[in-house]
This record gives C-alpha cells, sequence and structure tokens, in this order.
C-alpha cells in the first residue's frame, strides 16, 4: 500500500481477518486471507464466497433520454430492457475497440451501472461528454459493494433479505435492510450463481458481517476472483479487452443485441458489424497446455515449431484448480481457432504443445 492507495469500507475487517493487500486500480485491495487462494476458489465452488468489490465505479444515469442516448455508445439494447432486470453491455471506440465493458440495470425510475475500477473515471468522463441533452450522469460514491458467489449464496443472503429467493439470473431489486435500501443483482464474476450487493455506506460493514457470520460464508481476495473468472471463460479488461479488441474478436457476438445488428448507430458501428457478416481477423479461444506449466498473458503462440508461423498471444493464464491443471486464453489467427486444434507455445525458450479447448473450462450454474 502507498499513501495514495484508497480504502474500502471494509479495509480494518480485511485487516483483522489476515488478509494480504496489495495495491489495485488505486485501491489498497486484498488478494488472499489465510486459506489461501486454492481453497479460496474451492470454498467458493462448494459454499459461499464474499468479495469486497467497493472499489468499482457505481454510476446511476437518469432523463428521459438516457436509454436511447447510452445506445449510441453501446452497441446494446438498452431500450428494450425491461423493469426489474440487468444486462451485459460494452463501451466501443470509434474504431470498434471497447472502451469497457460494464453491467446495467433498468431500476424502472433510471439506469444503475457498474464499470471497472481501471476504467471508472474515463468512463464517467465519456459518458458525462456523450450523453447530452436531459440525461444526468451521476457517479454513485456513497456505497460499497459485495459480491456473494457459489452454491449456498441464496441461502445466506436469504437470512437478510428473504426476497432474494424469487429472483433469477440478472434479475435487480431494491431490498431493506435496518431502514437502508440494498441495490441487489443476481450476478456475478464467477460463472456461479450469486449476487452482487450496493450497499450504503452506513449499514455496510453491518451486512457484511452479517453475511460472514453464516457457517457457509469466508472472505475471498482477487486472486481467486482471477482464477474463478478465468475457469468460467470470462473477459477481464485489459486482457481479453482492449481498445484494439473488437468484442467480435473477444468472443461477444452474443452481447451485440440483434435489434442493433440491422442499423448500427453506436460506435464503431462499421468494424463491428462488418466482423459480424464475414467474421474477425483474430478470436479468444481456450488453450489446455499439455504439461504442466500455466502459459502465463504475454506468452506467444505458433501454429508449428517455428517462430515464423506466429498465430496469436495468451491473454490470461493460470492454474485452474476446477479442472485441476493449467488453463488459458488467447487471441489467435481466426484459421486456427476450432475446437482440438494442436499449437505451440514458446515457454522460456522451450517449445510446450498446447490445445484448443472450449470455453468455459467449467460450465456456468446460474439460477435461470
Amino acid at each position: 500500500m502507498t499513501t495514495d492507495d484508497l480504502k474500502t469500507p471494509f479495509h480494518a475487517m480485511h485487516t483483522a481477518a489476515g488478509a494480504k493487500m496489495v495495491p489495485f486500480a488505486g485501491y489498497d485491495m486484498p488478494v488472499s486471507y489465510p486459506l489461501g487462494v486454492l481453497k479460496e476458489h474451492q470454498h467458493t465452488r462448494a459454499r459461499a464466497g464474499l468479495f469486497d468489490v467497493s472499489h468499482m465505479g457505481q454510476v446511476i444515469l437518469s432523463g428521459p433520454d438516457a436509454e436511447q442516448a447510452l445506445e449510441r455508445l453501446m452497441p446494446v439494447d438498452v431500450a428494450g430492457l425491461a423493469a426489474g432486470r440487468q444486462r451485459y453491455g460494452l463501451l466501443t471506440n470509434d474504431q470498434g475497440g471497447v472502451r469497457d465493458d460494464l453491467m446495467f440495470a433498468n431500476t424502472g425510475e433510471h439506469i444503475f451501472m457498474v464499470v471497472n475500477a481501471a476504467c471508472k473515471a474515463a468512463d464517467i468522463a465519456h459518458l458525462t461528454e456523450n450523453l447530452s441533452g436531459d440525461v444526468q450522469v451521476h457517479e454513485v460514491t456513497d456505497r460499497a459493494l459485495l459480491a456473494l458467489q457459489g452454491p449456498e449464496a441464496e441461502e445466506v443472503l436469504a437470512t437478510l433479505v428473504p426476497h432474494v429467493r424469487e429472483m433469477r439470473f440478472m434479475d435487480y431489486r431494491e431490498l431493506a435492510f435496518e431502514g437502508q435500501t440494498l441495490f441487489v443483482t443476481r450476478s456475478g464474476y464467477t460463472g456461479m450463481d450469486g449476487f452482487e450487493i450496493s450497499i450504503p455506506h452506513a449499514v455496510a460493514c453491518d451486512v457484511a458481517q452479517a453475511l460472514l457470520d453464516h457457517k457457509s460464508t469466508q472472505w475471498i481476495g482477487l486472486g481467486a476472483r482471477d482464477s474463478l473468472r478465468l475457469e468460467a471463460g470470462l473477459c477481464l479488461y485489459g486482457h481479453e479487452l482492449s481498445p484494439q479488441i473488437s468484442p467480435i474478436e473477444a468472443g461477444l457476438t452474443w452481447a451485440i443485441s440483434k435489434s442493433r445488428r440491422a442499423d448500427g448507430g453506436f460506435a464503431g458501428d462499421a468494424r463491428i458489424l462488418d466482423e459480424i457478416a464475414h467474421g474477425a481477423p483474430r478470436t479468444r479461444v481456450g488453450l489446455r497446455p499439455h504439461g504442466r506449466a500455466p502459459l502465463r498473458d504475454g506468452t506467444q503462440i505458433y501454429a508449428a515449431q517455428d517462430e515464423a508461423t506466429h498465430i496469436g498471444t495468451v491473454t490470461s493464464g493460470g492454474f485452474g484448480p476446477t479442472v485441476e491443471g493449467p488453463i488459458s486464453m488467447a487471441l489467435v489467427d481466426s484459421a486456427h481457432r476450432h475446437v482440438g486444434t494442436e499449437l505451440y507455445a514458446l515457454l522460456r525458450g522451450k517449445w510446450a504443445p498446447v490445445t484448443i479447448t472450449a470455453l468455459p473450462f467449467v460450465p456456468a450454474s446460474f439460477k435461470r
């Protein structure tokens, strides 16, 4: 931690729990606890893991033109999202790359967004500059954010707010706790069932402690959060997504709403619609190394044991505790994208065979 690092409302709880704290996106954040990353990962898969994600940005867009205005910045159906529902979105640039990926919900009164921590200042500036007219952009600074993930997440959260039992994947609800309003979505970043909970600072630690008092719940750090999202085959901004990587290259064609594909009208529409129609030059794929050594981001991928056959780069990689072996994602030339294709990584000067594998590495378990 440096003197400039910000602290979330749960900082004292993390240090009391023995967390290893590291600088992350301008905050002092827990990367792991005494349990260790491997066991934290396994605990979340088996029971309920509690993640502090208060470093992420929370934004409210309001005004009668908010939905239509936001559609000019995202290739996503905003106006058609029903009240009480959430959707995955992408802020694109004029070149068809990705400024950020995010979640947004229709609360019935306004749009509630959660954006990535490292991008939130730029996102808010971009929204403020480009959402003109009657749209107001308000950064929420008086709320914390927790993610409760795992097969027992519903049981745990229902002890505080029983109505979560009625929610399905991507539902949004505003629920009362100790006289305060929680913004609850049934979503997360692990590929598992769970919730994200936006909490007023006044009761943030009370909510966290009440969740931790349940026998199923443990604090989980950024280390296991990353291994869980990697097994789930989920993109991480700055790795699988960037201003140069298009949503189609990143394997997110499903996120481009059908209602937006006909006429475009969003930033970067020429490149994105062309890649939907004719294919992208690169494609995100899953990789399984044949050995036990993980292929980290930046590792180069080749079609043969010859550096002249370079076809791609690993974007994320590590050990998958659930699959009990190394896993990676990479951007490769689309001609080599097919599952089962044998490729090679150049690892510390030696050729390491790898096989393209279907994503996700671990199937999702959302409550539909």
